[in-house]
């Protein structure tokens, strides 16, 4: 009779241990199917999040063109320097041009953009000579000469008033003229933008300012300083204008100032 008991303990604690048993592994299945689950939701997740990231990008570049452009090659680091200039401009040249703009009065401002403007016109006569334009070249000489004399070294326009017209010709338009394609947008420090045949061009456009080349240090370098935060203070409500309207300044820039430099270069083509 005992044995018999022992023997049914022993069938009856094997049944439990058989039932343990498969609960555990049955708990263990689940547990992997779970994660298993979990980890192809979490892929399918990434996986749906990185294709609408790609899709995003290529709709912002059928609409901007940023990274298709050729006639921009180099944007990697022309936006590098372009962040670059918007920095510099941010806690340097913008808080000095607007201090400018409060402290003088407007007819002060006007008599300085005059005078680097009168002392530009010595360099527009040469390259509009250089280019073959004469009757320009001779207007931009009679200019200088008026307003040097009659418009006291320059501060007052005379010679609009009086009938000579304002051009602005530099050597990069000259090269241009003379069939020397643009080349690749460039932008650079602290000048902004630029193409290749510019960038080339502006050594040449330093030495043949007066201003810059024939005067003393200190005259150049307060002349290049003052000359810069009067440029700035012309524009400080056309670039407020640009951070207000454009998607992306850097191609609004970009495609202006290329537009504006074809224009330039060949004013007779549409």
């Amino acid at each position: 009779m005992k044995s018999a008991i022992k023997t049914l303990n022993r069938q009856y604690q094997q049944t439990i241990l058989r039932c343990l048993g498969i609960f555990v592994f049955s708990l263990l299945f689940t547990a992997c199917t779970s994660v298993g689950n979990i980890k192809t939701g979490a892929s399918a997740t990434l996986d749906t999040i990185k294709t609408g990231a790609v899709n995003t990008l290529d709709t912002i570049s059928e609409k901007t063109n940023i990274g298709n452009n050729p006639r921009d090659p180099l944007e990697g680091f022309n936006r590098a320097m372009f962040s670059f200039n918007e920095g510099l401009d941010d806690y340097l040249l913008k808080p000095s041009a607007e201090l400018y703009r409060s402290v003088l009065p407007s007819f002060v401002q006007t008599a300085i953009g005059n005078f680097f403007a009168n002392a530009g016109d010595i360099w527009t006569a040469a390259n509009n000579f250089m280019q073959g334009n004469v009757t320009d070249g001779v207007n931009d000489v009679m200019r200088v000469a008026f307003n040097s004399t009659f418009g006291l070294a320059g501060f007052i326009d005379i010679a609009s008033a009086a009938g000579m017209p304002k051009h602005r010709e530099d050597f990069g338009q000259t090269l241009g003229r003379w069939g020397m394609p643009a080349g690749p947008y460039v932008m650079l420090p602290l000048l902004g933008a630029s193409t290749l045949r510019d960038t080339i061009a502006t050594p040449v456009d330093f030495k043949g300012d007066f201003l810059f080349s024939q005067t003393s240090v200190s005259v150049r370098n307060t002349s290049t300083v003052l000359r810069f935060v009067d440029r700035r203070a012309s524009v400080l409500d056309a670039s407020k204008l640009i951070e207000e309207a454009a998607l992306d300044k850097y191609v609004f820039i970009r495609d202006a100032y290329l537009q504006r430099r074809a224009g330039q270069v060949n004013p007779d083509k549409d």
